[in-house]
Parts: C-alpha cells; sequence; structure tokens
C-alpha cells in the first residue's frame, strides 16, 4: 500500500511539474507596442468566450472598402467586473477601438480601448489613477 501511495504522490508531482508551461499566458510579443491604432467601425459580431472575448469589426477605408478587423480583448473573467457580458456589443453597433496591431500584418488588434459612436468610453479596467492618463 505504501508504494502505490509513493507512486500516486510522485506521478501527482511530475504532472503539477510539467503543467508550468500549459498555463503559462502568451504575452504581446506579437503586437506592435509602438504603433496603436485607432479604428471606427461596425460591430458584425461580438463572442464573449475564453480566452479573449472578440469583437469582428468592419471598417472603411477613405474609398468606401469595407475591411474586417478581429479585435481581442482582456479575459472575460477580468470584463465582468466592468459590467461585460455577451450583450455588452451587438451587431450594428458603431464603435471606435485603439489598440495594438499585429505585427504580422493581419487585421487583428489587440484592445486597449473602446468608445461608443456618441464618444461615451466604455471601461476595460479600473478608472486610471490621477496624473496617469
Amino acid at each position: 500500500m505504501r508504494n502505490v501511495l509513493l507512486a500516486a504522490a510522485f506521478a501527482a508531482m511530475c504532472l503539477f511539474l510539467l503543467s508550468g508551461p500549459a498555463l503559462a499566458h502568451h504575452g504581446s510579443a506579437a503586437y506592435d507596442q509602438t504603433h496603436p491604432l485607432t479604428l471606427k467601425g461596425t460591430v458584425k459580431e461580438f463572442q464573449f468566450i475564453q480566452p479573449h472575448p472578440l469583437i469582428t469589426l468592419e471598417v472603411k477605408d477613405d474609398q468606401g472598402a469595407v475591411s474586417e478587423w478581429s479585435v481581442e480583448m482582456t479575459a472575460p473573467n477580468h470584463l465582468i467586473h466592468f459590467g461585460w457580458n455577451g450583450k455588452k456589443l451587438k451587431p450594428g453597433d458603431e464603435i471606435t477601438v485603439t489598440g495594438l496591431p499585429a505585427k504580422n500584418g493581419l487585421k487583428v488588434l489587440n484592445l486597449r480601448k473602446i468608445s461608443r459612436a456618441t464618444g461615451e468610453e466604455i471601461p476595460l479596467g479600473p478608472p486610471p489613477e490621477p496624473g496617469q492618463q
């Protein structure tokens, strides 16, 4: 019986040690930190999913051509503390987003700021400390 308990404890310890990389979160290395981008567009789809909610945004250029951007948000378990849920945005909503574009040229934006067409900012987190805007 003692050998079975030791083997089980050893197996559990090995699984715990090997799970570290699986629990690690990806960084922001895929995004251009030096050139934030602001886009105005229409929400095509909003998915409040794990690990990151996604906004599919249709953006018109100066000639009227529409391009589709994927806007990646922070984790839903963070956003729910600031009023977010699956109904916060809906298709047809006009929004402005600012974020970090993908370095590889894909139309992907890592969201940093979002506001409605009226200019009303939609909080993604706690308000900044005074003097940190």
